[in-house]
């Protein structure tokens, strides 16, 4: 209950931020100066650098939204003032494109992740990920697995899909902490409130106080891939070199060194 709570509290924090960043985006876009950007939330801190450098080189400026694929797709869809989404997988981004928000030729297959199995770094749970392995037992008798939500978060559907696929799901439904967006389902991990959860590689690899049980195979689940694009609404000429730099080899060592795959 302490972890579905606080997860609770996060999830409120988490859509404060992204409407106060989508009052400032739409000053912004008014101003014709920032590249406005809805990013799904496990790309932080390789677009963080990414952008910066960019800035540097440039001179010119981004702001960037952070949250689940789901909830950015449903804010392009209403409306918000942005130029840029990169989704976290494809579904969001047919989305968005089959209400023809997006500029088809701009799109493209940016990244790719893998989703993983994590608990705390001084945990002594030891599993290995396989059809039928004992995920209950590793839960204990109390114990949550933090996801993100399995409906519409794609990690979540993603660690949904593999756990299904190794015939484990109806074991653990039930003792699922459902989370925002992969990042709060990180963060209660890191903080102790669940002691496992599932997140990208990328996520575990950003937090110290993590460690990755296990990878899920590939063909557990439907291909991690992220998609940009520039939305139809946007004017802005410096979102197209901001993308294009995206896909440089200058900007590639940002994402490699989270563990994401860039897609050719």
């Amino acid at each position: 209950m302490l972890g579905t709570r606080r997860a609770f509290t996060s999830a409120l924090a988490v859509a404060a931020f992204v409407l106060a960043a989508g009052g400032g985006a739409h000053q912004a876009a008014a101003q014709g100066k920032d590249v406005i950007i809805l990013a799904a939330a496990s790309l932080k801190n390789a677009l963080d650098e990414a952008s910066a450098a960019w800035s540097k080189q440039t001179g010119k400026t981004t702001k960037i939204s952070y949250a689940a694929s789901s909830a950015l797709a449903k804010q392009v869809e209403g409306g918000i003032p942005a130029d840029i989404f990169i989704s976290a997988d494809v579904p969001w981004m047919d989305y968005v494109a089959e209400r023809k928000l997006i500029k088809p030729a701009s799109r493209s297959n940016f990244l790719g992740n893998q989703i993983v199995l994590i608990a705390g770094k001084d945990s002594k749970i030891d599993l290995k990920i396989d059809k039928g392995f004992n995920l209950r037992g590793a839960l204990g008798n109390d114990g949550r697995l933090a996801m993100g939500n399995v409906d519409a978060v794609p990690a979540g559907k993603y660690g949904k899909a593999a756990l299904e696929f190794l015939g484990v799901w109806p074991s653990v439904s039930s003792r699922v902490a459902q989370a925002e967006n992969v990042r709060m389902a990180l963060t209660l991990v890191s903080r102790g409130e669940a002691p496992l959860g599932i997140v990208y590689k990328t996520d575990a690899a950003s937090d110290p106080a993590v460690r990755i049980v296990g990878a899920f195979p590939a063909d557990s689940h439907p291909a991690i891939i992220y998609p940009m694009a520039l939305l139809s609404s946007s004017t802005n000429p410096d979102a197209q070199a901001f993308v294009d730099y995206l896909k440089t080899p200058a900007a590639k060592p940002f994402f490699e060194k989270q563990g994401f795959t860039v897609l050719k």
